[in-house]
């Protein structure tokens, strides 16, 4: 019997708490309702087995994390191995291996992002909520990470709750955001929707089941588009592309080597007149002579 099936769970159970044991199987009402949701994921793929990755989303919305019932629904669900689930759901880090918090708080202390204060962040939230990398707060609200990129280098240093936008962070700053959102405030991110949902909401999100404010607030904002700006105002344009100038030109006469066969990039045919310079044959000779002793 599978993992999935072997037991049943209190009706209101949601995975584990930290320190407890994890649910062994959805109860039926939960079962039901993740199946015709597994179902219209399915349907958008050529091929079942493609829809894991928006399954593991919506397991995530249930449970909080890819808790081990959750993997075993996938399995049964698309005919392929427990093995093969657990091999997806710990290559990428946004499926969470054991409980999340209600916030997932990222810090970005990649290269801009550090310099302009990431690391200063990083360390004032650690320091203040008394948890290290993908550690929970005891009262389940907060896990703090460190990002090693946002895609927001134009605002940086950038901070993120469940993926919501929160631009041009100091330490104070971040440890406001943080207290509000443990408080059971409304936050509202810099850019993007009004409000920041919860892990379990946007996990929900992820597997494809929108929730109506994806056109909230704003996307790109004026450091992302000033480049732009100034390029329109300056009447600043990109050269002309020739494609039949710019084609690379047919390699004729000379035999391709086969699959696992040696070749010297000193082979290669002249195409242009660095190719065929005094210093490209000394070169060429150098290898030829090395190829010889």
């Amino acid at each position: 019997m599978s993992v999935e099936h072997a037991g049943a769970p209190a009706p209101h159970d949601h995975g584990r708490t930290p320190g407890g044991r994890h649910a062994t199987g959805y109860d039926d009402d939960t079962r039901a309702r993740l199946t015709a949701d597994a179902q219209e994921i399915i349907a958008r793929y050529p091929q079942a087995r493609s829809a894991l990755l928006p399954m593991l989303h919506l397991v995530q919305s249930q449970d909080g994390y890819v808790s081990p019932r959750g993997i075993a629904f996938c399995a049964a669900t698309l005919g392929i191995s427990t093995a093969e689930v657990s091999a997806v759901a710990t290559f990428y880090t946004q499926y969470k291996r054991h409980p999340n918090g209600t916030y997932t708080v990222g810090v970005c202390t990649n290269t801009l992002c550090a310099v302009m204060g990431g690391d200063a962040i990083w360390e004032e939230l650690s320091e203040h909520l008394g948890i290290g990398h993908d550690e929970t707060t005891d009262d389940g609200a907060i896990t703090l990470e460190r990002i090693e990129c946002n895609a927001a280098c134009d605002y940086a240093p950038v901070v993120m709750v469940n993926w919501e936008f929160f631009d041009n962070q100091t330490p104070a700053s971040a440890v406001d955001v943080v207290d509000r959102l443990v408080g059971g405030e409304a936050v509202a991110p810099t850019r993007g929707a009004s409000s920041v949902c919860t892990f379990k909401e946007m996990s929900r999100v992820l597997a494809g089941f929108p929730d109506g404010r994806v056109d909230e607030g704003v996307g790109a904002g004026e450091a992302t588009v000033r480049g732009t700006r100034l390029a329109r105002e300056r009447g600043w344009t990109a050269p002309s592309f020739d494609a039949d100038e710019h084609a690379a030109t047919p390699v004729t006469g000379q035999d391709e080597p086969g699959a696992g066969e040696e070749r010297s990039s000193a082979d290669r045919p002249t195409t242009t007149p660095a190719d065929a310079s005094p210093a490209r044959e000394q070169r060429k000779q150098k290898s030829d002579d090395a190829k010889e002793s």
